[in-house]
């Protein structure tokens, strides 16, 4: 079969880029429900909540504090751990953050809303709501996330 001369042309370039995607770590996405995750870290897909957008979470502990909308923005303050799959765990602390407002990772915002001060909830945050294809200093380019957060307050 012959390919038709723009097709032709492209061929050559379209397959350098098909071959060197295959053979870049960071090209692999990672789907959560087939991934092996370190014991260590105590994930429980069965008994997690599925968002539309691919966010798992549990709740470990539900508080009994004022909640936090699942829409609009409110100042939230937390504690947070936060893992690679493999158990690594690359950050923890405290910090406070308004939701809705882009200043943390996009699973992390959707992650606390409807939790209540004195809760604390296991987020499994695929790549896409996560740093995606980008490397974030010890976060490897489309990395699956596992942080463990616990409400402090709510402003």
């Amino acid at each position: 079969m012959r390919l038709a001369f723009p097709f032709r042309a492209l061929l050559p370039l379209v397959l350098a880029c098909f071959v060197a995607s295959c053979n870049s770590e960071s090209a692999f996405v990672p789907d959560i429900e087939s991934t092996t995750f370190d014991a260590s870290l105590g994930v429980d897909l069965a008994n997690s909540t599925k968002t539309a957008s691919g966010l798992y979470y549990r709740d470990i502990t539900v508080g009994g504090g004022t909640l936090i909308n699942t829409t609009g923005n409110q100042s939230v303050t937390n504690t947070y751990s936060g893992a690679l799959r493999n158990g690594n765990v690359f950050d923890s602390g405290s910090f406070t953050f308004t939701t809705g407002q882009s200043q943390v990772i996009p699973g992390y915002d959707e992650g606390v809303r409807g939790m209540r001060v004195g809760g604390r909830r296991q987020l499994i945050i695929p790549p896409n709501l996560g740093y995606g294809g980008r490397t974030s200093g010890p976060i490897p380019a489309n990395s699956i996330l596992v942080f463990d957060i616990t409400v402090t307050a709510v402003n």
